[in-house]
């Protein structure tokens, strides 16, 4: 089924008022890091956190009385089945969400909360949705697919519509890849109206379903992998998304996922805001040197969502913060006489290295039976930094051992 540019502009007309038009100011520490003029399309400023209220009330306001009277099931990782659940409770319509084992609990509890039936069932996205059908079969309810129904591919292409009234001249969007459903809508509205802009998707290196259907000229199915971006963790794209998308996309790269737990980190610092992996995907694909033909350009980044676990947060922050230099550990040996430990302490405050953490091991040290291993965790300026802690411990005595 084909998404045109009159079917988006009618659902920016359908949603207008229960979605917001989200801000996409400049960035000038993003811009200053990456080598071009950057602009975020602040998508997780939305009530639930992300893009997906666009395509979920778009595709809500289209059911039939009955069908919204019987109520709509969906599989989601979590943004999709949110943005069901909360415009479902505004319109009085049943929401039901299948979400998979590794769904962040952030997302699930989020849900719950919004009035949603919530199943965790299934070990990915597709195992989902055949508990979802089964649904669908014994209660009669109405499954919206959340990357590749029409109605949700035509409501997510309204941010485009937006950012081409926010940011003149823009020369590019980047956009993250899941099931490439925000991918198709924002490509068909740009090549529709703005046929110079070019269109750049991203995926995580764990997630690339999207480069193996361009590879097989068809989507494909790709073998599960861990990834810090969930909301891209589609093992298939949408037939309908790719078929919209393929021909209107200019580039397709791929992160690791270290550049999107460093990007996720630089929103953090220099923009103030909360991302997701998917979200930070257009950051990291610029700072990886990904994309190095916009620099100099005017870049619309598409920050889809901001709804990561805290937990996850925390564990992504140290490991950008060990990325920088700017958190180490390492061993020394030293001796475990009095005063030992002042005078390791005593060098490293020299060094102006800030201890977080210092753990003996004396059972693990070796034969010396006066000597003893000290693990130490330290906040560092930067990699020269811990360099020059490294030179001053040798200096002083302190053999060093990296981990």
């Amino acid at each position: 089924m084909s998404v045109t540019l009159a079917d988006i502009r009618a659902a920016r007309r359908r949603i207008e008022g229960g979605v917001i038009m989200s801000p996409c100011p400049e960035s000038i520490p993003l811009s200053e890091i990456t080598g071009a003029q950057i602009f975020c399309k602040l998508d997780n400023f939305q009530r639930t956190g992300s893009f997906k209220e666009r395509g979920a009330r778009n595709a809500l306001l289209q059911l039939t009385p009955e069908q919204k009277k019987r109520g709509v099931i969906a599989a989601s990782a979590g943004n999709h089945a949110l943005g069901l659940a909360y415009h479902g409770k505004l319109l009085g319509i049943p929401v039901t969400v299948v979400m998979p084992d590794y769904a962040p609990l952030i997302k699930v509890s989020t849900c719950k909360k919004l009035g949603a039936r919530v199943l965790v069932q299934g070990r990915d996205f597709a195992e989902a949705r055949t508990q979802a059908d089964k649904l669908v079969d014994s209660e009669g309810l109405a499954y919206i697919h959340g990357f590749d129904n029409p109605a949700i591919i035509a409501g997510q292409g309204t941010m485009a519509l937006e950012i081409f009234e926010q940011v003149k001249n823009a020369d590019a969007i980047v956009c993250p890849i899941g099931g490439a459903g925000l991918l198709a809508g924002i490509a068909v509205a740009t090549k529709a109206l703005k046929p110079k802009i070019k269109i750049i998707g991203v995926e995580s290196v764990a997630t690339a379903s999207f480069t193996a259907a361009l590879k097989a000229k068809r989507p494909v199915t790709i073998p599960r992998r861990a990834t810090l971006a969930d909301g891209l963790a589609v093992l298939k794209v949408g037939g309908n998304a790719f078929e919209l998308a393929r021909s209107r996309v200019d580039q397709v790269v791929r992160v690791s996922e270290d550049w999107i737990a460093l990007a996720i980190l630089r929103m953090v610092e220099l923009e103030k805001t909360v991302v997701e992996g998917a979200a930070a995907a257009p950051l990291a694909a610029m700072m990886a040197g990904l994309l190095p033909n916009l620099r100099g350009k005017k870049v619309v980044l598409t920050v889809c969502g901001g709804n990561i676990d805290p937990a996850i947060l925390s564990r992504v922050i140290e490991k950008g913060l060990v990325h920088d230099g700017r958190l180490t550990r390492f061993t020394v040996i030293m001796s475990d006489r009095p005063g030992g430990l002042a005078e390791l302490a005593r060098v490293l405050a020299g060094c102006g290295a800030s201890v977080k953490d210092i753990e003996h091991d004396r059972a693990f040290s070796g034969p010396d039976v006066s000597a003893v291993n000290a693990v130490c965790t330290l906040e560092t300026r930067d990699h020269a930094h811990i360099r020059e802690v490294h030179r001053a411990l040798k200096k002083a005595g302190f053999p060093v051992v990296t981990r």
